[in-house]
């Protein structure tokens, strides 16, 4: 019986190989695709699930509100915060400060450039980062001890045993001996913490400075609850800590006018759960990743697979009048009702395993490109884990039910006396085949739609003037191995006499995300006349104007004539002016962090960080006491190349053991937009498949109508119907079930970019003529397609058309 089923099986599908074709190649790119991702969307929900009490731990941020009302989070926090908490709640199990920071390490006259993270001894009880070697306990004890990574162990120690051993870090211009006390296993890929190596946050530069002010913040907190602790609860008992450490600067803040948060308060310290910190963007510095696009991976991995299931439904039903027949000759011949379902199920399960064997296999094959153009981690072993496996099949088996079960029910259900008859009527397209037919072309549509908007956004964001010139700008991350004004001196010298170098200066912030990886950013906010001031303070040196193409609106630039330059005396941009409602603020003293600054020029707006924000006032000051962390030269645009090989030369004569990854500015720029760049990739790559997908199913199903039209066809020629107007009545009810698409996706799509194009201080407007464009591709594809198939019909000879049974 069963060798019997299949080789009916086989030669169905053999004797309709076009239509199997269309539906192996439609499901296994959709098998393909919707496995890569399903892997990558399940790899960012697992972030920090791993961690045995997660559901315990909570990154602690403060909640106010800005002047117009919209909420301010952040979670930079002040030093004496972590042990306040500590001491004031017993039901606070752990607290640690993470300290997100970089450090140069040296053993043996050997430098290397690692991931050197500052926190808190309890850091090991609360989070699961298993010790290799060492005591998680004892491990921190000390403010000398140090715990290093396997990987770190590996690069310095090689197969000696590290724990014991004496390492040297680079920290504040000083090297400072440091015992390895540990070796920790490497931090998942799905960690929101990596490290190279964990020291005490109380090695920290700014320590002994900051360790009592409330009012300086540079670190994020992590606290564990004990067990039976409501979070909603201790959470609102600490707004009584808040009022008495911050009283003075609720006071301000409510004496200059500032709204209430949405608890009722000046400012308020609410708990992050952890699950939820990967999907932060705002509170994680913009290190996070969105939940919507987590989620448009998810939906477009189902898009894609329904696709592929409604041509499959669609082809089946049409060629239910061939299969009708075979039915009633089963039937008359004493075959129930189930046998026959097995059968015709039987063949879609053949089917479906076939291409889904196929769509693992160009899965497999692309995924190397499939990391690089996405920027994801997936490697064979996702694919072999004992969970993805059984949804895979789980997976496989609904959509061969979904996809194989309806159209077997339709076929068995036919009375076989009225197929032998003649009589029964299968052939006429009904609601379930143009309603999934709309239901493709909405998708894809919707996806068309999309892509456009995300390539407008970022070209938008790319191209939007920042108030500096970035293009012909060369930063070089100057590392922790140098001094940095040490370096830009030398780096000044070594250029001063080529043609090719416009201007040198030094900066603590780089624009864009540099080759290191590295980010930073300092805010000091102040009282002025009665007025909130909050600004960045950028440390620059001498020629960063000229250098990044700033313009000088009032007073002076900073120039070594003046000695106070380094010291006392600050530029500040526009924005900062009109915060301190000065029109002409040259001569005015600001008196940021407990120190006076006079205020000798004013220049104009410029961001220093992504469009995803907008731009903060800038104050910029020379302190020699802040580093400079990035050398910035400007070069002449004729000979780039040529002036970046002279820029590596010299670099290497100040540090010959460091690696040099100067870049230019305006490729830091582009790489803000990472993010948006791999959900521009995936639309356009769903949009691209979902289109291929649909005309396929598109394409069989008009072949199936003509092939039942045929003597219509024929008889309309013999009466004189020209060539155009069979084209047009055959393409006409498709090009119908095409507009409604179109009309249904385009509501759908502008509600979904606008929600999206809310996470962005510059955006673009949503202009009518993207939903035009994507209607008209839509139309002009679909027409094409079904036209291929009309043309030919309304060429064939009419006495041809007319013999056909």
């Amino acid at each position: 019986m069963l060798s019997n089923y299949l080789k009916v099986a086989f030669r169905t599908l053999w004797k309709n190989r076009t239509h199997t074709l269309i539906n192996i190649v439609g499901l296994s790119v959709a098998f393909g695709t919707g496995v890569l991702l399903f892997l990558t969307a399940t790899f960012e929900l697992s972030y920090d699930t791993f961690h045995t009490d997660s559901d315990r731990i909570f990154q602690i941020y403060f909640l106010s509100s800005n002047r117009d009302g919209t909420p301010d989070r952040g979670s930079t926090m002040p030093y004496p915060i972590s042990p306040a908490l500590k001491a004031e709640f017993p039901e606070i199990e752990g607290v640690t400060r993470w300290f997100n920071r970089t450090a140069g390490i040296r053993r043996n006259d050997q430098t290397y450039t690692k991931n050197v993270r500052m926190v808190d001894a309890d850091f090991l009880q609360m989070f699961t980062f298993p010790l290799r070697k060492g005591n998680s306990k004892t491990a921190m004890n000390s403010l000398s001890d140090i715990i290093i990574s396997e990987t770190m162990a590996k690069d310095i120690f090689g197969t000696e045993d590290p724990v014991g051993k004496p390492l040297q870090l680079r920290i504040s211009d000083n090297w400072q001996t440091f015992n390895v006390t540990a070796v920790a296993n490497n931090a998942p890929k799905n960690s929101s913490f990596d490290f190279d190596a964990l020291i005490r946050s109380e090695n920290a530069g700014d320590y002994a400075l900051n360790k009592g002010r409330w009012d300086v913040g540079n670190h994020d907190v992590f606290i564990k609850l004990k067990p039976g602790t409501d979070p909603q609860t201790l959470q609102r008992r600490t707004q009584a800590t808040m009022d008495k450490y911050f009283a003075s600067d609720f006071k301000n803040r409510q004496e200059q006018g500032f709204p209430k948060n949405r608890l009722g308060f000046q400012r308020s310290l609410l708990f992050q759960p952890l699950s939820s910190v990967h999907f932060d963007t705002e509170i994680t510095h913009g290190l996070g990743i969105s939940r919507t696009y987590v989620f448009t991976l998810l939906l477009v991995g189902l898009f894609i697979l329904a696709i592929a299931c409604i041509n499959f439904i669609n082809l089946t039903i049409a060629q239910s009048l061939s299969r009708a027949r075979e039915v009633g000759v089963r039937k008359s011949l004493g075959a129930q009702r189930g046998q026959l379902f097995g059968q015709i199920w039987g063949e879609t399960l053949l089917l479906c395993f076939a291409a889904l064997l196929l769509g693992l296999g160009m899965a497999y094959s692309v995924l190397p490109t499939f990391n690089r153009l996405f920027q994801s981690q997936l490697t064979i072993a996702d694919f072999l884990q004992p969970i993805v496996l059984a949804i895979t099949f789980l997976g496989f088996l609904v959509i061969t039910l979904v996809a194989g079960g309806y159209p077997s029910w339709y076929v068995t259900r036919f009375n076989a006396v009225e197929v032998l008859k003649g009589t029964v009527k299968v052939s006429r397209p009904g609601l379930l085949r143009n309603s999934l037919i709309v239901t493709q072309f909405t998708i894809a549509c919707l996806l068309i739609v999309c892509t456009v908007i995300v390539r407008q956004q970022i070209t938008y964001l790319q191209q939007k003037p920042m108030g500096l010139d970035k293009e012909q700008v060369i930063s070089i991350p100057v590392g922790n191995e140098l001094n940095g004004n040490e370096a830009l001196k030398a780096i000044r010298n070594r250029l001063s006499n080529q043609p090719n170098i416009v201007a040198v200066s030094g900066s603590g912030v780089n624009i864009g995300a540099g080759l290191d990886g590295s980010s930073n950013r300092m805010m000091f906010g102040f009282a002025y006349n009665k007025r909130d001031v909050l600004c960045d303070w950028l440390r620059i040196d001498t020629d960063y104007l000229k250098t990044m193409g700033i313009k000088l609106i009032q007073g002076r630039d900073f120039s070594p004539g003046f000695s106070t330059d380094s010291s006392t005396s600050v530029l500040i941009t526009q924005s900062m002016a009109k915060q301190l409602g000065e029109a002409n603020p040259v001569g005015k003293y600001i008196k940021p962090d407990q120190k006076q600054f006079q205020i000798v020029g004013v220049v104009s707006d410029f961001n220093l960080y992504s469009l995803h924000q907008e731009a903060k006032p800038i104050a910029l000051q020379m302190q020699t006491n802040d580093p400079v962390r990035y050398v910035l030269i400007r070069v002449n645009p004729q000979n780039l190349t040529g002036a970046m090989d002279i820029i590596k030369t010299a670099w290497k004569t100040i540090a010959p053991k460091q690696e040099f990854i100067g870049s230019f500015l305006d490729e830091n720029t582009e790489r803000w937009y990472k993010r948006e760049e791999r959900l521009s990739n995936i639309f356009s790559a769903a949009a691209g498949i979902a289109i291929v997908l649909s005309c396929m199913g598109l394409f069989a199903i008009a072949l199936l109508t003509i092939q039942q039209r045929t003597k219509e066809i024929g008889v309309r020629k013999v009466l004189g119907a020209s060539v155009f107007s069979i084209v047009g009545l055959l393409s006409k009810d498709f090009m119908k079930l095409v507009i409604a698409a179109i009309i249904i996706a385009s509501p759908i799509a502008w509600y979904a970019m606008d929600k999206w194009l809310a996470d962005f201080a510059y955006k673009i407007d949503i202009e009518w003529w993207v939903f035009a464009v994507a209607g008209l591709l839509a139309i002009t594809i679909a027409l094409l397609t079904v036209s291929f198939q009309s043309v030919k019909a309304a060429l064939m000879n009419p006495v041809k058309s007319l013999k056909t049974e």
